[in-house]
């Protein structure tokens, strides 16, 4: 009986995919793996910081035969994914030469880690230096969350830059479930970046960000208005952060003009639209608050 009523179900479904047709834009050929994307970040997690997240017991100064060998992994899985990618967007007649751009465009990734690797160290030292609860650089590098997410969009960045779809965004998403801090990797950041705590951090894919700048939980860094929809696909939408900026927790700052001057330094649960000089200081102003303590019948008023 069961399987008479799954074949019921299963007829009702296919009769739904007719009425309700959900279709890849492209072709209907195999997308890039989630799961295989996950293992991508963790062999280049590897790469990037030997010995902090081998399952071996491998030497933080990166022993020349255990990164030759996760590299070589790493390679032949980004190269696979990569490839899936190209073709998805492939026309129909299939680009013979998507092998051969598949594996150019790893290696150019690949080659790119020492780079992204000297960034990471600047946003380390931010973190550390910036954190007085930072334990060690260790404890930063396998546990917090903020550095977890700009580990991810180096890497994410670095793959939108050498023109790599669909594989950018699934990575940024992948630290957005994990860490709950959404950075699109189109965003430009530059280096000693910090990001303390981090949950619900938005930033959006045209923001500017510039040098030693550090944000709390809960900022946005977002556009003014989404309802051109797919008309302002290449339009700034997202605000430009100078170098040395602080943006404290809750803080909205949105609009492609809106720009924050160097030194500036943006209060909790600011929302910003336009433009701030350097050296600005943004606030909200105090309000009153009301403690009622009822054993006592009164109520104290605290600004």
């Amino acid at each position: 009986m069961k399987w008479i009523k799954i074949k019921k179900l299963t007829d009702q479904l296919v009769f739904d995919y007719r009425i309700h047709p959900i279709v890849k834009d492209h072709c209907s050929c195999r997308l890039p793996s989630n799961r295989e994307i996950k293992e991508i970040i963790k062999l280049s997690k590897e790469v990037l910081f030997p010995g902090f997240f081998s399952k071996r017991n491998v030497s933080e100064t990166g022993h020349w035969l255990s990164t030759f060998l996760v590299t070589k992994r790493l390679h032949r899985k980004l190269k696979r994914e990569i490839s899936l990618a190209l073709l998805y967007l492939a026309d129909e007649s299939r680009d013979k030469n998507i092998a051969k751009k598949s594996c150019t465009l790893c290696v150019d990734f690949i080659a790119s880690l020492p780079q992204i690797r000297a960034q990471l160290h600047t946003d380390l030292e931010a973190h550390y230096l910036g954190d007085p609860a930072a334990f060690n650089r260790d404890q930063i590098i396998v546990s917090y969350p903020g550095f977890y997410a700009i580990v991810i969009y180096r890497m994410a960045h670095r793959l939108h830059q050498l023109g790599v779809p669909l594989i950018p965004r699934m990575m940024a998403e992948f630290a957005h479930r994990e860490t709950g801090i959404d950075i699109n990797p189109g965003a430009e950041i530059g280096d000693y970046f910090f990001i303390d705590h981090g949950t619900g951090v938005v930033i959006g894919e045209t923001a500017v960000v510039g040098n030693h700048v550090k944000i709390y939980q809960g900022v946005t860094l977002g556009a003014l208005s989404t309802r051109g929809g797919q008309f302002l696909k290449g339009v700034k939408r997202h605000p430009t952060i100078g170098d040395n900026v602080t943006i404290y927790a809750g803080a909205s700052i949105l609009g492609g003009s809106t720009v924050v001057g160097d030194n500036a330094t943006i209060g909790s649960n600011a929302f910003l639209t336009e433009s701030v000089p350097a050296g600005a200081r943004v606030s909200i102003a105090k309000q009153e608050q009301t403690i009622r303590i009822a054993s006592e019948r009164s109520s104290q008023n605290v600004v």
